[in-house]
């Protein structure tokens, strides 16, 4: 495992699923890792639980789409822990339903939190990153944003929008030495995941190559190298941690 000693690791969305595993991963690494969500319960449980592990860990209640309290929010964070080193942008969240029938309030909600919401988040991170010439910024996308799904035309067009605005954003923060890459998980096993019955979770694993659905700590451990010097010569990517289902 890396080393993260010295390192602030700033994970959106991170009080459970995916984002929890890999704020565990980071603290494991000797982190510093803060977890911002919507949930300040979920916020207390995680970062107790952290702490009661041993582990440097904070939490943060703020709303991605709220662009006044997360530039105040990363000000007063740099502010106490002297910089931010690393952001992954990982909440998000599904309104599924089939075309004809998706409320516009649906599609406004899921573009807002997923896509919009890594936006404001990239910008305020990116003022304070530009100072120290340095920073890794990773997307939390979905095979769903290379692939599509019935059902799921907001969800795949956030995660499809976040690929193309992590390439936008490497470009541009290259010179600056930031790079930006995308992660995009397959079918993983989650708390969501898991009231699926056995006849379709075989069913999914039917169609992955490795025939078998990833674990969270399968996207931590991808979020891990790219956040670290072993992939300073990569940015602008999209990875997908799928078993090959999408296979690019």
């Amino acid at each position: 495992m890396h080393d993260f000693s010295d390192k602030i690791v700033l994970i959106t969305g991170a009080a459970r699923g995916i984002g929890k595993a890999i704020a565990e991963r980071f603290a494991q690494a000797n982190a510093t890792v803060l977890i911002l969500d919507l949930n300040r319960e979920a916020i207390d449980h995680t970062v107790s639980e952290l702490q009661g592990a041993g582990h440097q860990a904070f939490g943060y209640e703020a709303n991605v789409t709220d662009a006044r309290a997360i530039e105040e929010l990363f000000t007063a964070v740099v502010k106490e822990h002297g910089k931010i080193d690393v952001l992954i942008n990982n909440a998000g969240i599904t309104r599924d339903n089939l075309m004809l029938r998706m409320k516009e309030e649906d599609w406004d909600l899921v573009l807002n939190i997923n896509l919009k919401g890594a936006f404001i988040c990239t910008q305020k991170v990116f003022k304070h990153m530009m100072k120290a010439r340095v920073g890794s910024i990773i997307n939390i996308s979905s095979v769903i944003g290379l692939m599509g799904n019935a059902g799921q035309a907001n969800y795949a067009a956030s995660k499809g929008g976040m690929i193309a605005f992590t390439k936008s954003c490497a470009k541009e923060f290259a010179g600056r030495n930031i790079r930006v890459n995308a992660v995009a998980p397959g079918f993983i096993e989650t708390e969501m995941t898991a009231t699926l019955s056995d006849e379709i979770r075989a069913e999914y694993a039917k169609v992955i190559p490795l025939n078998k659905m990833g674990s969270p700590q399968d996207v931590a451990k991808l979020c891990m190298f790219l956040a670290s010097d072993e992939s300073e010569y990569i940015t602008g990517q999209t990875i997908a941690v799928d078993g090959g289902l999408t296979m690019q």
